[in-house]
């Protein structure tokens, strides 16, 4: 299939984003325009927002209708927005970043070629593998690093990061591994990488400039606890494990 009949989805799961939304789908529309060449889509997936992010979606949706689209969920959890927007897709590559941009978007066209161009299905953004430039704060450093260590002795896994917001997969995954994914929060990320690698999908990854959201909301005690509950349930079922 020629790049010009290719299509992208982006996904950006928020969640009472009112301050950042505009300003972050202005800056992603307007690096698209300029650095990609095949046909792409922003979906903005509101996630039970309580503030105006669903009516500054709808607005940026009138702005550019022929670019930017919203879905809204009415209960929160980002792997359930990202469920539902890529299986509801017809797109042939999905995708999804953080509303904060944390990473940096120059990226984002090396996961897509890869999945393009490549035998590969997915396609990862990684801040542990070598090249990666990183800028937060220790705590957080070292929880990440602790975490991807853990799973890298209960699965002895190839890929190094399984948590930055910054992923891509063709439809063949969509299609085969994201019915099969249980969670319907952080560990979606996880669970997804966990799954296509026991199934034989080859990962792409791409190590990204990423710097550190000093806003994040998100709960490092409950999520690393729910993580890691998540990890122990992958590693003793029978999810996508070929018959003996």
């Amino acid at each position: 299939m020629g790049r010009d009949k290719i299509r992208v989805d982006v996904v950006v799961p928020v969640y009472n984003e009112e301050g950042d939304l505009e300003r972050s789908i202005t800056v992603l529309r307007q690096f698209l325009l300029d650095n990609v060449d095949y046909d792409w889509r922003i979906v903005i997936a509101d996630n039970a927002s309580q503030d105006r992010t669903l009516e500054i979606a709808k607005e940026l949706a009138e702005r550019y209708p022929d670019q930017v689209t919203w879905i809204h969920l009415d209960q929160k959890g980002r792997g359930r927005a990202l469920r539902k927007a890529w299986t509801e897709s017809d797109a042939d590559i999905v995708s999804y970043m953080d509303v904060d941009l944390s990473t940096d978007l120059s990226a984002f066209p090396l996961l897509i070629d890869s999945l393009i161009d490549s035998e590969y299905d997915v396609a990862i953004g990684s801040r542990l593998k070598k090249g990666a430039q990183v800028q937060r704060r220790l705590k957080r450093e070292i929880i990440s690093r602790i975490y991807n260590l853990i799973i890298k002795l209960m699965f002895c896994n190839k890929f190094s990061d399984a948590q930055c917001g910054f992923k891509a997969v063709t439809r063949r995954v969509v299609r085969d591994i994201v019915p099969l994914i249980k969670d319907q929060a952080w560990f979606f990320d996880s669970e997804l990488l966990l799954l296509a690698e026991r199934m034989g999908y080859k990962i792409f990854e791409v190590p990204v400039k990423w710097t550190d959201d000093p806003d994040s909301r998100v709960n490092i005690a409950s999520t690393a606890w729910e993580d890691i509950k998540g990890l122990f349930r992958v590693r003793f079922s029978n999810v996508g494990k070929r018959p003996r």
